[in-house]
């Protein structure tokens, strides 16, 4: 078996007194969407901080590419990127200059081939002279994620990916990502309260409840080990049990 992408091993991240993520252990494996669910204030957004290098863990350790992210922060995040409806981008800028600026930043080169080619997949020729400050919500939710796989990430981050767009444009970029992960062989931690957009996308689920992971596995273990019908199920399970 190939090594893993990321791994992560006894994570904890304090904020004063309280315990936002303890103990936690993970990998993330070559071409694989590791979805993580929890309900809010699980510890979800913390760990995807930590691994971007935003936040620095209390204790434990991160590796990525073999590499340990302490250490090797910049290396490390030339390789990765991130996606979330929670991220502005600059909104004086048109949507081609936020991807030129994007391309720039991480050393690219024939940048207009690459953003034309994203803007084509993520069906944004429309609105890509457009003011991102004058976007829609949907049109802001397929600008950052162009700026993600932009890239071309190795490892690639998203968080509620779909959650500003309509249904037919989420079952478009869905069908992107699974496409960009089986092309290029990337891997994907995912997060979503769409439990059944977590149902198609992932591979392997991670659940956490405070701070703690209190099951994982495919999705069929899962519900089978909780006995129930499906993700929502096992998600009301978990979150209203004291």
């Amino acid at each position: 078996m190939d090594a893993p992408i990321a791994e992560v091993r006894d994570l904890v991240k304090r904020f004063g007194d309280f315990t936002a993520v303890d103990g936690v252990s993970f990998e993330v494996r070559p071409g694989e969407i590791l979805g993580l669910l929890g309900p809010n204030g699980a510890g979800k957004t913390t760990i995807i901080q930590m691994l971007l290098g935003v936040v620095t863990p209390t204790a434990g350790v991160i590796q990525m590419f073999g590499l340990d992210l302490a250490r090797h922060r910049e290396r490390i995040l030339q390789q990765v990127n991130f996606s979330s409806t929670y991220i502005s981008m600059p909104y004086a800028l048109t949507v081609e200059e936020n991807l030129r600026v994007v391309g720039k930043l991480y050393g690219l080169t024939d940048i207009p081939r690459r953003i034309d080619e994203v803007v084509k997949k993520l069906e944004m020729e429309e609105f890509r002279n457009k003011l991102t400050r004058k976007l829609s919500s949907g049109q802001l939710t397929r600008l950052t994620l162009a700026k993600a796989i932009l890239t071309d990430p190795k490892l690639l981050f998203l968080d509620e990916p779909t959650a500003s767009l309509d249904p037919d444009m989420a079952h478009k970029t869905r069908s992107l990502l699974k496409e960009v992960r089986r092309s290029a062989g990337m891997s994907i931690f995912y997060t979503s309260h769409n439990m059944r957009e977590m149902e198609e996308m992932s591979d392997r689920i991670i659940f956490l409840q405070r701070g703690k992971i209190v099951a994982q596995g495919s999705v069929e273990a899962i519900t089978r080990r909780y006995g129930q019908r499906d993700l929502e199920e096992v998600f009301l399970k978990i979150a209203r049990e004291k």
